[in-house]
């Protein structure tokens, strides 16, 4: 089996503006480093698109139907000063729900033996009825209760290491005892959501990090905290928020995280889900916004998974 890697070239024409930080530069970068000799082995595949029925597995039927209606025939529309549709956004928004679902399918059935989803606009800020933080729809979230619905799993993890918290995910995750979500991340930072004493049903593993912070308490949340937790939970799939912006180049935040850590960190996620789910684990692009420490953080990540069996 092979680790799929997924793509679409729409994806580039989601475009929120000049100097905006999540641009297409960021997944021209991300397919340079992937299309290396290294990574001949990847499985490459074109993202679908995802039926609306699909988002509406995790958002309100209204809002998506409000997101496809304010998509703008030409120039920009604005849902708030950081999350801005163009001409594209919608197609691409498609392709990104997607990608991560039929990936889904893909590992659950065994013909990939994981996979990366390398697409945009990113997902883990938006909530149910809300777009925010360069987000539309909630990638991760529907992929984790498309498992569930069309699959018959009955418990799915997701994991965030997004230098923000993915409070979107929180907020449609935290009343199902079904669903685990695990988040490191900066504190305080945008949005402000993300304290340790936000657990959910038991579901919720939060370690908020100081800005500075480094890798040590980094490796640390994963090692003393949210990998324990995990194994406890004992997911029947493990899905990963993989944003890149924790590193210690990223303009964003100022978390100190190097590209090794991610390295780290991946290694680790995978040996949980090989003795939790028979290695069933999905990876998906958030952040990361100097394009250089995202294409070697992508690359690290990757060749960790292509390496686990």
């Amino acid at each position: 089996m092979a680790t799929y890697y997924y793509w679409h070239p729409v994806c580039l024409t989601h475009v929120p503006g000049p100097h905006h930080p999540e641009s297409p530069e960021r997944l021209k970068s991300v397919w340079a480093a992937l299309s290396r000799a290294k990574f001949d082995g990847l499985k490459k595949i074109e993202a679908p698109e995802a039926s609306p029925e699909i988002i509406a597995l995790m958002h309100e039927p209204n809002y998506v139907s409000k997101i496809f209606a304010v998509v703008p025939e030409r120039n920009y529309a604005k849902l708030d000063p950081d999350t801005i549709l163009s001409p594209g956004s919608g197609e691409a928004a498609l392709h990104a729900v997607g990608g991560i679902c039929q990936a889904v399918d893909e590992v659950i059935s065994g013909d990939a033996n994981n996979a990366f989803c390398a697409l945009r606009p990113p997902g883990h800020h938006a909530e149910r009825a809300q777009a925010m933080g360069f987000c539309l729809f909630n990638n991760i979230a529907i992929a984790a209760k498309h498992a569930q619905v069309n699959h018959g799993l009955d418990k799915v993890a997701v994991v965030d290491f997004d230098v923000h918290h993915g409070n979107g995910t929180q907020h449609m995750f935290d009343a199902d005892a079904s669903l685990f979500y695990g988040s490191s991340h900066q504190y305080p930072a945008y949005p402000g959501t993300g304290a340790a004493s936000e657990t959910g049903v038991g579901n919720i593993v939060n370690v908020p990090l100081s800005p500075g912070s480094g890798s040590e308490p980094f490796r640390g949340a994963y090692t003393d905290v949210i990998l324990p937790a995990l194994r406890e939970f004992n997911p029947d799939l493990l899905l990963i928020s993989a944003g890149f912006d924790a590193h210690i180049q990223d303009p964003l935040c100022q978390l100190n995280v190097t590209t090794e850590d991610f390295a780290w960190v991946t290694k680790e996620l995978l040996v949980v889900a090989g003795d939790c789910c028979d290695g069933r684990l999905v990876s998906t692009l958030e952040g990361g916004y100097d394009l250089d420490a995202l294409a070697e953080s992508v690359a690290v990540h990757v060749s960790a998974m292509v390496v686990f069996r």
